[in-house]
């Protein structure tokens, strides 16, 4: 089966070879919901799935933007903010993603990061850069490849993970520091 998607002008393909067709609308609408509740997808995303037509399914997908983004606390930090937004927080652990708009495992990680802040509300604070708009924290913190998470506390840098991996792992590494 073959997944075509396209979020912010960039083509995304991806072959899913794993998942039965009958699962396939519904991965996709769960996919497709956390890109549109994470704001880096602007309108719903033009699809072709094998033969199947996605439009009776795209009810479903409104509804659960909307409750999902009613959820989501993940801000944007910029070069400007990111002093006060991450290094002066109070003291709970900061998950700052470091991400460019074109990253495709980017748009993998953002979903999973709105579900964490979400989840520990007021336990944690997750953030977002734009390393293409604001790439002074980017290099004073050596960010060399997207996505990056890294974990702050207290002002300081505690971890860092490189590259989408799965929300446990984020998880595991965030509740070390709570």
């Amino acid at each position: 089966l073959q997944l075509e998607c396209e979020f912010l002008g960039v083509q995304i393909s991806a072959h899913l070879a794993k998942i039965k067709e009958s699962e396939l609308g519904t991965v996709f609408v769960n996919y497709c919901s956390k890109m549109l509740a994470s704001k880096r997808c602007a309108a719903l995303p033009s699809t072709s799935i094998s033969s199947r037509s996605l439009a009776p399914l795209r009810p479903r997908l409104s509804a659960k933007r909307s409750s999902v983004a009613a959820k989501v606390a993940v801000i944007d930090v910029t070069d400007k903010t990111f002093q006060t937004d991450v290094i002066q927080a109070p003291s709970v652990p900061v998950l700052v993603d470091f991400w460019a708009p074109w990253c495709g495992p980017c748009q993998m990680i953002a979903p999973m990061l709105d579900e964490i802040q979400a989840e520990y509300k007021d336990k944690v604070k997750c953030v977002k850069l734009n390393t293409d708009e604001s790439p002074q924290v980017a290099t004073d913190y050596g960010i060399r490849s997207i996505p990056t998470v890294m974990i702050f506390k207290d002002g300081k840098k505690m971890d860092t993970i490189i590259g989408a991996v799965p929300k446990a792992s984020l998880i595991k590494a965030m509740e070390k520091y709570m």
